[in-house]
């Protein structure tokens, strides 16, 4: 579709040129960086991810995606768009789940690299910028940004740096970051399957995406690729996987991936009622019912 493949930018562009203003499209260049923002009830927090993304050094082309939010969320996204000028679309997606979300919004990237961004997480201005520098080394497919607290100084922001660049190199085919941290070459994640209930509908999907990834080529990491996620409370069930499962992945995913996600994780998960809808975070944000629009609309 024109809308999805050119963005706004690109329509105002063509508009001044057919009204005789400017340079107009012929002065155009597409952004090659497409950042994709799934929601659900962020109305505290999704304007200040917005604003730190707005700051950044790279050209990009931002995909909302509402995952069937009950607060004011999508109006704290268009508002926020609109006063910030930033090339955007807001998509509604009605199927509960992020990976649903993220599915969704991938359909509508079509640049050569894609960022998923978290909508309670600040991003450096130069975040982008460092994400192109590790995806245009030869055979990097995906880069993974390491985490920081909203409080922490210079020397916590080193060690975690050092950590995860060491646990890079001590495991390369495993994941060390975190889906609000991970940008892709768009090539690799569309032939990898990109994100997909129907191979994946658990939580983890951001290890389970880039074991498929990393089929295509290395990830990488550098001290100066981090960003700063809310340290707002949680009061779900854990998420997590549990130390016996860490320490298979840690043995398994060089040589035996496939197996430990699909047989032996999956299982796991399963029986714990870990479902991709799970991870909404509040106990007063129901599973059920909560969706009124579509299961697919944009606006």
């Amino acid at each position: 579709m024109l809308l999805d493949a050119e963005g706004a930018a690109w329509r105002n562009a063509r508009a001044r040129t057919d009204a005789g203003i400017g340079k107009g499209a012929a002065a155009y260049v597409a952004p090659c960086w497409t950042v994709v923002v799934p929601f659900f009830n962020e109305e505290a927090d999704l304007a200040a991810t917005l604003e730190s993304l707005a700051g950044q050094t790279m050209r990009f082309r931002l995909v909302l995606v509402d995952n069937g939010s009950v607060d004011a969320s999508a109006r704290v996204a268009s508002e926020t768009c609109e006063r910030l000028g930033l090339d955007h679309i807001l998509l509604h997606q009605g199927l509960p789940g992020k990976i649903n979300a993220l599915k969704l919004g991938l359909d509508h990237v079509h640049t050569r690299f894609v960022a998923t961004c978290d909508a309670d997480t600040w991003y450096p201005a130069i975040y982008l910028e460092e994400a192109q520098r590790l995806l245009e080394r030869p055979g990097c497919v995906v880069a993974g940004a390491y985490f920081i607290g909203p409080r922490d100084g210079e020397a916590e922001r080193r060690r975690e740096s050092a950590n995860i660049r060491l646990a890079a190199r001590l495991m390369p085919r495993q994941c060390h970051a975190g889906g609000a941290g991970q940008a892709f070459r768009t090539e690799a994640l569309k032939a990898a399957g990109g994100f997909d209930p129907r191979r994946w509908n658990y939580v983890l999907e951001d290890h389970e995406v880039i074991h498929r990834v990393m089929r295509h080529g290395t990830m990488h990491y550098a001290d100066a690729f981090w960003c700063v996620p809310s340290d707002r409370e949680r009061d779900r069930e854990s998420i997590r996987w549990t130390l016996v499962e860490r320490l298979v992945y840690s043995a398994t995913a060089p040589i035996a991936g496939d197996w430990f996600f699909y047989k032996f994780l999956a299982r796991r998960l399963d029986a714990r009622r870990l479902t991709t809808e799970r991870m909404r975070e509040r106990a007063y944000q129901h599973l059920a019912g909560v969706v009124r629009e579509p299961a697919y609309s944009m606006r």
